[in-house]
């Protein structure tokens, strides 16, 4: 008998999307405030694991088709190579570089390598939080 998960599978809908939404406000927000790659990440990878949850790993695999551990190792060598990019221009490992630029559309914008760093952190963290969590499932 196939279980009737009308409800969970509706709320988690709108969960992932509510989920992911901040995600990306605590992503963005992070070089200034709290927040940044890492927790952006975390929430991102827990949206995810919510919809293997509701919707079962085949199906969600047949719509997310991203290998993560691929995701994990990217997400390290965009790290590595932001704070190397400091080494190469005779600075210390990890400082940050940053200019204020007038974009079309966002007006008078900062943009910052930390952006870039986080960006790795995230990928990192999205990639080796979803395939912990894939391993121990299929561990059952």
């Amino acid at each position: 008998m196939k279980p009737n998960d009308v409800i969970l599978k509706s709320v988690t809908r709108v969960a992932a999307v509510i989920i992911s939404t901040f995600s990306i406000y605590l992503f963005m927000n992070g070089h200034h405030h709290p927040g940044g790659g890492f927790i952006g990440g975390l929430s991102t990878a827990s949206a995810i694991v919510l919809l293997y949850l509701s919707f079962g790993i085949e199906k969600v695999r047949e719509n997310i088709r991203v290998d993560f551990k691929k995701l994990a190792a990217i997400g390290v060598l965009i790290a590595i190579g932001t704070g190397m990019a400091g080494v190469v221009f005779g600075q210390p490992f990890l400082t940050q570089a940053f200019g204020y630029y007038d974009l079309p559309i966002f007006g008078n914008t900062e943009l910052a390598s930390a952006l870039i760093f986080d960006t790795g952190v995230a990928l990192a963290v999205i990639g080796t939080a979803v395939n912990i969590i894939l391993s121990i499932s299929e561990d059952r």
